[in-house]
C-alpha cells in the first residue's frame, strides 16, 4: 500500500513539469542540498516563478539593490519553500530546517544570487525539454514507453548539471 502514493508521485512527473520539478527537489535535497545548502536554495529560488519577478524588478535601482535582494530573496525563498512543502519535501523539510535556510540565504545572499542566474537557466531548459516532450507525445512521435524513458533522462541530465 505504501508503494502506490509512491508510484502515483512518480507517474505524475510524466504528466506534469510541476511534480517533476518537486521530485528533482526532493532528490537534490537528500542527494546534496543537506551539505550544500546555498545550492539548495539557489535551486529553490530559481525554480518559482516569483524569483524571477522578484529579480527582474531588481535590474533597476542601484542604491536599493542591496536591500531589495535580501527582501525579494527571502520572500522568494518562503514562495519556493511553500511550493516545495506542498510536495515530497513536506517530510523532509521541518520548520526548523526551513528556519535553518532562510538564515543561511540571508547569510550568504551573494554567493546563492549569483547561483540563482545560473540555476534558472537550467529551469528554464528543463522546461523547454520537457515540452518539447509532452508536445511530441501528444503528435503521436513518442509511445509513453518513450515519454517516460526521455522524462527519465532528462531528470538525470539536470541532476548532473547541477553539480
Amino acid at each position: 500500500m505504501a508503494d502506490k502514493p509512491e508510484k502515483q508521485e512518480r507517474d505524475d512527473i510524466y504528466q506534469s513539469f510541476d511534480a517533476l520539478l518537486r521530485t528533482i527537489l526532493y532528490e537534490y535535497y537528500d542527494r546534496s542540498g543537506k551539505l550544500s545548502k546555498g545550492n539548495f536554495i539557489a535551486l529553490l529560488i530559481a525554480s518559482g516563478e516569483i524569483a524571477s519577478m522578484a529579480m527582474s524588478s531588481l535590474r533597476s535601482g542601484a542604491a536599493v539593490k542591496r536591500v531589495a535582494l535580501g527582501a525579494a530573496g527571502v520572500i522568494a525563498l518562503r514562495v519556493g519553500l511553500k511550493y516545495a512543502l506542498s510536495g515530497p519535501l513536506g517530510i523532509v523539510l521541518a520548520g526548523a530546517t526551513a528556519a535553518s535556510l532562510i538564515a543561511y540565504f540571508i547569510r550568504n545572499r551573494k554567493e546563492i544570487a549569483d547561483k540563482i542566474v545560473r540555476y534558472r537557466k537550467l529551469v528554464g531548459e528543463l522546461r523547454e525539454s520537457y515540452e518539447k516532450l509532452q508536445e511530441d507525445r501528444r503528435d503521436g512521435r513518442l509511445s509513453r514507453e518513450q515519454l517516460e524513458l526521455m522524462v527519465d533522462g532528462l531528470q538525470q541530465r539536470f541532476m548532473n548539471e547541477l553539480d
